[in-house]
């Protein structure tokens, strides 16, 4: 149930999940009938399909998610990464984590006009101790990442420089 809580636009329907986790769709709709009970999820009907999501008005949401991050690592990333490299415009997650499938490394994308790679590079090391988890990072100009977002829609928007426009998010 990761990718609900991880990212807000993510949906999934039975079928779909069943294949994720190779589990039987009854124990998974057992489950999700428990979350959906419990207010954590809300579903939809999308043609014959019942589709699920997280509810984001639930009172536990943020905590959820706060919980989330720090488990995988996202506030040290940003507390000990970002911040300290200064140029950095915004962070994506990518990958499986940003679909909500919480294995392998984070994959992260930096775009920024001047990053330093030598100096990211020896932050992220420091940071994959810390959170033991492999961590992978792609730095783009702003121009570079309005194509690549253009053709790779699966990604999660983790951080945004204030000085900056909130346009495209």
């Amino acid at each position: 149930m990761l990718r609900f809580f991880l990212n807000p636009g993510s949906h999934a329907y039975l079928r779909g999940l069943e294949a994720e986790f190779g589990e039987s769709t009854n124990s998974i709709r057992l489950e999700l009938n428990r979350f959906e009970a419990a207010g954590m999820l809300e579903s939809f009907t999308d043609g014959n399909k019942k589709v699920y999501k997280a509810n984001q008005k639930h009172p536990l949401y943020k905590e959820i998610r706060n919980i989330l991050h720090k488990h995988i690592g996202i506030d040290q990333i940003v507390e000990k990464v970002i911040e300290k490299l200064g140029s950095v415009d915004k962070v994506y997650l990518t990958g499986d984590m940003a679909n909500g499938i919480g294995s392998g490394p984070l994959e992260l994308l930096l775009v920024g006009d001047d990053i330093n790679q030598a100096n990211l590079n020896k932050l992220a090391d420091k940071v994959e101790i810390l959170i033991h988890r492999n961590l992978s990072c792609t730095i783009l100009t702003p121009v570079e990442a309005k194509r690549y977002l253009k053709s790779n829609p699966g990604r999660l928007l983790l951080w945004v420089n204030d000085d900056i426009n909130h346009s495209e998010q």
